[in-house]
């Protein structure tokens, strides 16, 4: 492999996750099975250099003038000693090596040569190379290479072990024994050389594909947070100019949809975005026809009062005057601030004790007990109540107000449910109940910011109180429309993209595979090409 090649397949596998990383691995496993720089046929074989050595075999082809043998056959795994700590300062003649890197510096030495340094408890398998003197603690070892092995190429064939697999399990870090069994090659010392050298070459091409890589990804980031910010604080309403200025920044940004959203979490951000702009007025034009959210709440209020008269709501304290600190931002004229308790039927969840519920079907309702019961295609049910308490109807929006998950919403999408005090259950009055349910995540944000103790929890005045604006009803429908259009695009695009993030994966493995093939291929070809080029005529 050589420079060439990387730039000219890079921007095939780039758009990988850890396309880079991966790479590099792929070059190490390239240095250590030969394929990376021509073998030389005057170069010193290495069998000569370790002519005492049984060979061992490795899962790989290997160049006929290499051997490999067990790891504890070549090396000398030395365990590290602590160092007291008044002999340990932040400035020193020599380093001071924990399991992973320097911790220190100290003025005497436990190796006089350069080492690699190997974790062994902590950071187990982590490598560490240093170029002199150096002291290593009792939480790492420390290799000193024989006259065989070029440092820098044992420091990458000892990453291409793995070390670090070793060190997991009940009681983790790496014993040397288990280390001692793994196979390790060694080429001629001066391919050893070149190898160093190769590699070295292609890193720092790395380095320059990865930093291309992030700038690209940095320019999209903010391109995209400028955006969405545009869309989210943007006024967009208030002026003819304004309201223009903000179509065409929302008009940009959708047109390039595909360009722009290339993580999951662009995508969250954009489906935050879509509720952020329905529930301020912004999603849809106003309409001069409309009768405005004004007229509604009146409706709203007497159809509240009649259920209350009638039993059929809970009666209710007066809410506080609305004050200006309560409203955030600005919302189209024919639009109105309220308090959500004056405008929903909202049902507090009770406890049941054990037995007044039971797994057996035929007890009675579902009884769901908080959001664990949420499920991607609705409520999955494992109880049932025995006692009828606090009971949800289809189409109600479940709230968790207690525990770490407060704030999460489901749609009951059962005839009934007897719901656990971790829940409330909240209805729209002769207003949309779809609408609510956008509304709702407005006030899920509220309410995980004052959920309150260590184990949050927020009440019936926390949701009672909550100040949101309202729309006219015809707009909550059109509203409810575009949101659904739009998430219905999110999940399309989120299906591409993890079908994309699969194919780039794919191209990714394909390319690399091909290319150590294929680099085989030649090579063999290149070797029977010579050899047929040396017959005599």
């Amino acid at each position: 492999m050589n420079p060439d090649w990387l730039l000219s397949h890079f921007n095939e596998i780039s758009e990988a996750p850890d396309a880079v990383p991966r790479l590099r691995r792929f070059i190490l496993d390239l240095a250590v099975r030969g394929k990376l720089v021509e073998q030389d046929p005057n170069d010193k074989p290495a069998s000569a250099l370790l002519n005492r050595i049984e060979g061992e075999k490795v899962p790989f082809e290997i160049p006929k003038n290499w051997v490999s043998a067990r790891v504890g056959k070549l090396l000398n795994f030395q365990y590290g000693k602590a160092l007291p700590a008044k002999d340990r300062h932040d400035q020193g003649s020599m380093p001071v090596f924990g399991s992973n890197g320097i911790v220190g510096y100290c003025e005497v030495e436990l190796a006089q040569e350069p080492a690699i340094i190997i974790g062994r408890k902590g950071s187990a398998g982590a490598l560490n190379l240093c170029d002199g003197p150096s002291w290593t603690t009792d939480v790492a070892y420390f290799l000193i290479p024989p006259a065989f092995f070029n440092i820098r190429f044992l420091f990458i064939a000892l990453q291409t072990l793995d070390l670090g697999s070793l060190g997991k399990g009940v009681k983790p870090g790496l014993n040397r024994a288990e280390a001692y069994q793994l196979p390790v090659v060694v080429p001629p010392l001066a391919e050893q050389h070149r190898i160093v050298a190769k590699v070295d070459e292609l890193m720092a091409l790395c380095d320059k594909l990865e930093a291309a890589q992030q700038k690209r990804e940095r320019r999209r980031e903010r391109l995209v947070a400028a955006t969405l910010n545009g869309l989210n604080n943007g006024e967009g309403g208030s002026g003819t100019g304004e309201r223009h200025e903000f179509e065409e920044n929302a008009r940009s940004y959708f047109n390039h949809l595909p360009r722009l959203t290339t993580r999951p979490e662009h995508i969250q951000q954009l489906r935050h975005t879509i509720l952020n702009l329905a529930v301020r007025g912004k999603l849809v034009p106003q309409d001069p026809k409309d009768k405005p959210a004004l007229e509604l709440l009146k409706r709203i209020q007497a159809k509240k009062e009649r259920l209350m008269d009638e039993g059929k709501a809970r009666k209710q304290k007066p809410q506080p005057e609305l004050e200006a600190n309560e409203m955030p931002f600005a919302i189209p004229n024919s639009w109105a601030w309220a308090r959500l308790g004056d405008v929903i039927h909202l049902v507090s969840g009770q406890h049941l004790q054990p037995g007044e519920y039971s797994d057996q079907k035929q007890s009675g309702p579902p009884y769901i007990t908080g959001p664990a019961d949420f499920g991607v295609n609705g409520l999955m049910i494992t109880r049932y109540a025995i006692v009828r308490k606090a009971v949800a109807a289809k189409g109600q929006i479940l709230l968790t107000v207690k525990g770490a998950s407060v704030g999460k919403t489901a749609v009951c999408n059962l005839e009934e449910v007897a719901i656990s005090r971790q829940l409330m259950a909240m209805t729209a009055i002769k207003w949309s109940q779809s609408f609510l349910l956008l509304t709702a995540h407005r006030l899920a944000e509220s309410l995980k910011e004052s959920a309150r103790s260590l184990i949050p929890g927020i009440s019936r005045e926390d949701v009672d109180r909550f100040v949101f604006p309202l729309p006219p009803l015809a707009e909550q429908h059109r509203i409810v429309a575009k949101v659904d259009e739009i998430m219905t695009l999110c999940d399309e695009l989120e299906s591409r993209l993890n079908s994309t993030t699969v194919t780039r994966r794919q191209l990714l493995h394909t390319t690399l595979h091909e290319t150590l093939y294929g680099l085989q291929e030649m090579r063999s070809q290149h070797r029977a090409g010579a050899g047929r080029c040396s017959k005599p005529s």
